[in-house]
């Protein structure tokens, strides 16, 4: 589900607008969070969690700018 960061908060964690219209709390996996740098204004996807999934999520994927642009010529975002 495509978002957009919003507020980052400490401990690798950030407040996200989804496309579903929902704040969702995200946080950033090991995985990620070691190769990617990631702010306020970005676009990025973002898994809803199995429990609490309209409040919580993880981030899987963080848009460039080039990336972002492309998305909205689709009409995707």
């Amino acid at each position: 589900m495509l978002g957009v960061v919003e507020q980052m908060f400490g401990g690798s964690r950030m407040l996200v607008r989804c496309k579903d219209n929902k704040l969702r709390m995200v946080r950033i996996p090991g995985k990620i969070r070691r190769r990617v740098w990631i702010k306020v204004g970005d676009v990025v996807i973002v898994k809803p969690w199995e429990v609490q999934g309209d409040k919580k999520g993880d981030v899987v994927w963080r848009y460039t700018k080039p990336q972002v642009d492309r998305l909205i010529s689709m009409g995707l975002l």
